[in-house]
């Protein structure tokens, strides 16, 4: 699979764009992590593919995979390139941070119409590195919002811990509950010790189109369904003009992913596979299984009907 690649200096952001072989007019930016052309990225433009769209995969172009201070005015020259490609519907698809990333970015710009959170969160979070600093593999932002637009940082919740013991409540918590990543008790402490107010929180309320939310309530990176709840309650109290789905479930882990794309990426034996990635995927496969089934079939239906 060929992408052609943009770049920040030339371009105004870093991505990759990959056709769909099928005539489509349905544009999907795509945010799976920390680069363009990884196995999960692909999986999840094949999956995309199959949906009927072309897919321009969009990352940090920092050398480290970090976000602090993430330009949202990316997103719009992003679009820029996916009307230049003929393309006259755009949607966001963001997991984990980036899922957060995807929401404010939807309620900046109005061409978004379609917008896909895997595991989001409801406010902007502090920016964080990882490069490496004393050993830890992640640290938290100087001071820095992980988004900003138009030059300014946005207002974001700070991390309870500063370098270098971040990374080891980190190392601790994902050990304690067995997981190959886990930051809920942080998170959770983060809210006690900074409330979140107004100014950190996603205008959902603003975004257009249709906006689906997806998260477990397993998830051991953060509270997401209490996020998704909060998020839910604000558009029900605000004026809005999105269609919102709320798709929660008991287990699923924080890998709430399409069946399918999954098994793009492990396509032989993916339950075995994800067992060792979180807890709650080796102690509820059938659970966490289904879970992503069902999610595999909405979004498929939401897509088409988009």
């Amino acid at each position: 699979m060929k992408g052609e690649y943009f770049y920040t200096e030339k371009d105004g952001f870093y991505g990759a764009y990959y056709p769909n072989t099928a005539a489509s007019e349905k544009g999907i930016i795509l945010m799976l992590g920390d680069k363009v052309d990884d196995l999960m990225v692909k999986a999840g433009v094949k999956w995309l593919h199959k949906n009927g769209c072309n897919v321009l995969a969009v990352t940090s172009d920092t050398k480290d995979y970090s976000f602090h201070d993430y330009p949202i005015e990316s997103f719009e020259r992003a679009i820029d390139v996916l009307k230049s490609k003929g393309n006259t519907k755009f949607g966001i698809m963001g997991a984990s941070t980036t899922a957060m990333i995807a929401l404010a970015a939807a309620s900046y710009i109005p061409d978004i119409t379609l917008t896909f959170a895997f595991s989001p969160s409801d406010f902007i979070m502090e920016g964080f590195y990882r490069d490496g600093l004393d050993g830890a593999k992640e640290r938290p932002g100087d001071n820095e919002s992980t988004l900003s637009y138009k030059g300014e940082s946005l207002p974001y919740l700070p991390y309870a811990y500063r370098h270098p013991e971040y990374w080891q409540k980190l190392k601790e918590e994902a050990k304690r509950r067995g997981d190959m990543a886990a930051a809920r008790d942080m998170f959770d402490l983060s809210e006690k010790l900074t409330p979140v107010t107004e100014d950190m929180k996603i205008k959902v309320e603003r975004i257009k189109g249709k906006v689906v939310f997806i998260g477990a309530q397993d998830d051991s990176l953060w509270d997401t369904c209490r996020y998704i709840d909060r998020m839910c309650d604000r558009l029900k109290a605000m004026p809005h003009e999105c269609r919102y789905a709320k798709l929660t479930y008991e287990y699923g882990s924080h890998l709430v992913f399409p069946q399918s794309m999954l098994d793009g990426v492990m396509p032989f034996g993916t339950t075995q596979l994800l067992k060792f990635t979180f807890r709650t995927l080796k102690e509820h496969p059938a659970e966490c299984r289904r879970t992503r089934i069902s999610i595999d079939k909405q979004l498929t239906k939401v897509i088409a009907e988009w």
